[in-house]
């Protein structure tokens, strides 16, 4: 997929003093990690909300600036939970670790340092990768407790304090990134922004939307399966069709809604996205389906994209 906007940032001919690498966003579940990886792609590309856990796999996202580039992972918030999806997010967050050249440990400043920051940090040691402390959600009071540096950090890697909600504090941690990434050309051409396919975003904005409609546990039991991406039929249409994917019966008829009210509402926030996303206009239909065993079994994970 390629990036609107990016492009007037990239250098087509890097001399030696170029730097590109692999920067992988880490941390607890609603650190911030999604929100601070659109901030630092420029441009929407992670779903985001208020719930914890929203992430389910790595999603690259490519930043081409003048002198480096940035190949940025978000991943799925470090935590414990049983089951294939839980053990295949955090296979991908781990992945992440050891395929970086340059971590970022995020830490909600509003909360501070954690006994699994400590497990993290310790990983990215072992890896010998270099890494960064970065405090989200700085724009926020913090309490007393929640110091600023951690105690645990300060004597270790830089500690950048920043906000990816407002921006402030975003530009210093992109020339800090810049300048700690290898030497060496840029991997991806300028214009590209992420190698996952349309098809799949759109799921994700569908499964957005999802999270923000739908109250307590019941958004941690869907998932989105597209059936129909078509952009052939008409150069300014998109014709989508996707699958909210549950578990139970009952929680199918919460996500229709008395007269189908519910379901109507998430396909009208996700169509918005979607058309914001591919800057066409989207029809949209969605279909609720009992499959009991998606979360479950790895090669249905992998179908759906989470793996």
């Amino acid at each position: 997929m390629q990036g609107a906007g990016l492009a007037e940032d990239a250098r087509t001919d890097p001399g030696p003093a170029y730097r590109c690498g692999v920067v992988a966003l880490l941390g607890l579940p609603n650190a911030g990690k999604s929100t601070l990886f659109n901030r630092l792609l420029g441009q929407k590309l992670a779903i985001v909300t208020p719930k914890p856990q929203t992430t389910r796999s790595r999603l690259l996202g490519i930043r081409t600036l003048e002198r480096a580039q940035l190949l940025l992972l978000d991943t799925p918030g470090l935590h414990e939970g049983k089951g294939e999806l839980h053990a295949s997010m955090q296979r991908a967050a781990i992945a992440a670790a050891e395929d970086c050249d340059l971590g970022l440990l995020l830490i909600d400043s509003t909360k501070g340092w954690e006994p699994a920051h400590g497990v993290a940090a310790a990983r990215l040691s072992r890896l010998r990768k270099p890494w960064l402390v970065v405090g989200t959600k700085g724009d926020l009071p913090r309490p007393e407790r929640a110091i600023w540096p951690p105690r645990e950090v300060r004597d270790g890697p830089p500690a950048l304090l920043l906000s990816g909600q407002s921006g402030a504090g975003v530009r210093a941690l992109l020339k800090t990134i810049s300048a700690l990434l290898p030497p060496g050309p840029p991997l991806r051409a300028p214009e590209e922004l992420t190698d996952r396919p349309l098809r799949f975003l759109a799921g994700e904005l569908v499964r957005e939307a999802v999270f923000q409609q739908l109250r307590e546990e019941l958004p941690y039991a869907i998932a989105v399966e597209v059936d129909e991406y078509d952009e052939t039929t008409r150069s300014d249409l998109v014709r989508i069709r996707a699958n909210l994917l549950v578990r139970r019966s009952s929680q199918k008829s919460i996500v229709i809604g008395a007269g189908g009210e519910r379901i109507r509402s998430i396909g009208t926030q996700a169509r918005q996205e979607i058309e914001r996303l591919v800057e066409r206009k989207v029809h949209l239909e969605l279909w609720v389906k009992v499959d009991a065993g998606w979360a479950q079994q790895r090669r249905r994970l992998e179908a759906l994209g989470y793996v």
